[in-house]
């Protein structure tokens, strides 16, 4: 029988405890207006903190009933847990349902219950957790994806982490609550019309919160409780940065600092990208390329420019280290693992441009994590540099398109499918945890991916290796939205895209301009990518042609020039909205569903977006075009930045985008853009 009269929860201060002959199931307050759900068939239910910034459970008002059912009470939140185990989350405000596992109906055979488990080996199982479908409901976050769109509703996602796909698995609903799936295991949701449902591949347990408030930004307010504010970001990193495929040695590297000092423009950051090393996991210099580092920096610092230098966490056979982490075992290990024999990413190397297998640097171990911290200390800290490039960190372990459900592999925390996920985050805390202890505060951590609780590592997420083509701007411009109400505050793409561009072709030059203008709006603004068009044929060991703005021809470099002028007259705005984010978690971008939630015209609109409450940005991302429709939501009237001409709002304009700018509105609080934002001040 699934209804067990002789069943009843057990109360405790923060919740109940539910133990059946199927599971046991603990539900508890967990912060504000937050319940935490955790279930197991067999076993102990365990902490499962590494995403978490809040450790413990909190009291709640909890009342059993005689029919075995519990009414849990917190703030604008209520769960019901009733006598057939069925779970209900309800507005404390009006009662409503606003989210719940479907009715069960104990005497309908076969009964299925909503929540599932199958084993999956030692200790963990398959799990799934169904819940029902809202006709008219939105759901936006979930990280990072290359779909075009913020809305998820109707559609299937990949809980799994790749290269320009960020697996961040939280949501926020229209129905305003939000939900995190605190499971790092490769798996899937979907969305349907009928149903939603959460699955974990392999899991220890069943694991999340739901969470409510009186508007979105109440709701992703109640996500960075659980899970951590960012840091501020450091106001040199809202400048200019610039980077390419690599740079190949130092004197090119300064050859480029010092061109952009001759032209007066303002210049942050220099990216040392990969093949500065010999091998894979020396973390260190190729001396005969990079003769005097330490001389490099300090002339780029003495002109107000960072050296970033890019950090994998894979390693070469042929690295002195080598032998070392493969005998402490600190390499991830095949699974099954004869003999201590190492996962493998099949990659090039500097030695090696026809490529072999790689091993991967075990971050899960506390002891692998230290001796990153050390190598980059004495390679690059000792040097003054604190800002690191963390890339191919999702982990890739295999280089033929497979992942870990393919290439199976076992970490020091478990099973790859079950914690590969939490990688990013295991990286990102290692490096940052390092500059910690050096007493290093300022600097930033540029990663290709990240996962829940990331944000509070000083992480900046850019999108990956991207393809320069029209639709993938289409496509960045909502999911740098959909990263903002996942949690990351800092984010950016490659500023025209990372390969398949001809900086010859007059369609790409456009494509760059538009990129530019768009990549202005966010935290980070970094002018990054592959421009040799024999990209495929040359492979990996092509440095690429040249990326700097004026590589591609007067018009660019004049526009380019121009924008770089707008970035600084922009910057104390945006910083201003960096320490809001990480005083109150209110998003520096934010989708336009999330700033004006009243309006619905703007749902349904992915291509435009505010930075702040202020400012109206409407990228354009289609070639040729000189006009855009922008919708000017209700409420507020509009001023068009460029021009001053103000605009009611509540209607949809064709504004024009001349080549040089796109268009910009600004309502009360803005930073005042004006024509003459594209001169030097």
């Amino acid at each position: 029988m699934v209804h067990h009269r002789d069943i009843s929860p057990e109360a405790t201060s923060s919740g109940v405890v539910l133990r059946t002959p199927r599971e046991t199931l603990r539900v508890d307050a967990w912060g504000p207006d937050t319940f935490r759900v955790r279930a197991r068939p067999r076993g102990a239910i365990a902490a499962n903190d590494i995403a978490l910034a809040r450790l413990d459970p909190a009291d709640c008002d909890v009342v059993v009933r005689d029919d075995g059912s519990a009414r849990l009470s917190n703030g604008l939140l209520h769960a019901q847990v009733e006598s057939t185990q069925r779970i209900a989350f309800l507005s404390a405000a009006t009662g409503e349902e606003l989210l719940a596992e479907p009715w069960v109906d104990e005497h309908e055979l076969p009964w299925i219950p909503n929540r599932r488990y199958r084993d999956a080996g030692p200790d963990s199982w398959e799990i799934e957790a169904v819940f029902s479908s809202y006709a008219g409901e939105r759901i936006y976050g979930l990280g990072q994806r290359s779909l075009g769109r913020l809305d998820f509703k109707g559609c299937s996602i990949d809980l799994l982490q790749r290269n320009s796909e960020v697996a961040i698995p939280v949501v926020v609903s229209s129905r305003n609550y939000g939900m995190f799936w605190n499971c790092p295991s490769t798996g899937r949701v979907e969305f349907a019309q009928n149903l939603t449902r959460w699955r974990a591949d392999r899991a220890h347990q069943l694991d999340y919160f739901i969470y409510a408030g009186d508007s979105p930004a109440g709701v992703v307010r109640r996500y960075h409780d659980i899970t951590g504010l960012s840091p501020e970001l450091p106001a040199w990193a809202t400048g200019f940065w610039q980077s390419n495929n690599y740079y190949t040695s130092q004197a090119e590297l300064t050859a480029v600092a010092r061109e952009y000092r001759a032209r007066g423009l303002p210049l942050a950051a220099m990216l040392v990208d990969f093949m500065h090393w010999t091998h894979m996991g020396n973390w260190d210099w190729d001396h005969e390329a990079w003769p005097d580092p330490s001389a490099m920096v300090r002339e780029l610092a003495d002109h107000g420019t960072r050296v970033v230098v890019s950090v994998w966490p894979h390693v070469s056979p042929h690295s002195r280290h080598y032998g070392e982490l493969r005998s402490r075992g600190l390499l991830v290990a095949a699974e099954p693992a004869p003999d201590g024999e190492a996962a493998v990413f099949s990659f090039a190397d500097r030695a090696f441009p026809e490529g072999l297998d790689l091993a991967l640097l075990d971050l899960t171990h506390p002891g692998a994590r230290q001796f990153l911290r050390e190598r980059l200390e004495e390679s690059y800290h000792s040097l003054g540099i604190d800002t690191f490039w963390l890339d191919a960190c999702e982990p890739e372990l295999s280089g033929d398109g497979q992942h870990l459900r393919e290439a199976p592999a076992r970490f020091a925390a478990g099973d790859g499918e079950a914690v590969a996920s939490l990688y990013p985050l295991h990286f990102s805390a290692a490096v940052r945890e390092g500059l910690r202890a050096l007493g290093s505060r300022d600097g930033v951590l540029l990663a290709r991916s990240a996962w829940a609780g990331s944000q509070r590592y000083g992480v900046a997420v850019w999108s990956g290796d991207i393809p320069s083509t029209w639709e993938t701007l289409r496509q960045q411009i909502a999911a740098g939205q959909s990263m903002m109400v996942s949690g990351i505050d800092w984010w950016t793409s490659d500023v025209g895209g990372f390969f398949l561009s001809d900086p010859q072709d007059e369609d790409f030059r456009e494509l760059l301009i538009r990129w530019f203008q768009f990549g202005a709006f966010w935290p980070v603004l970094r002018l990054h990518g592959n421009r040799d068009p024999d990209f495929y044929n040359g492979g990996i060991f092509l440095a690429g042609g040249p990326n700097e703005i004026w590589s591609f021809g007067p018009t660019v470099e004049r526009v380019l020039t121009g924008w770089i002028w707008v970035r600084e007259r922009l910057r104390p705005y945006l910083q201003e909205q960096l320490r809001l984010a990480s005083r109150h978690a209110t998003p520096p971008v934010r989708p336009m569903w999330f700033e004006f939630p009243e309006d619905e015209r703007v749902i349904g609109i992915d291509d435009q977006f505010m930075l702040g409450s202020a400012v109206l940005v409407a990228p354009v991302h289609t070639a040729g075009a000189r006009s855009r429709i922008v919708y000017l939501p209700s409420g507020r009237r509009w001023t068009e930045a460029w021009s001053g001409v103000v605009h009611e709002g509540g209607q949809a304009i064709e504004a024009a985008a001349p080549i040089e700018r796109i268009p910009v509105f600004e309502s009360d609080g803005g930073p005042g853009i004006g024509p003459d934002w594209m001169s030097q001040p």
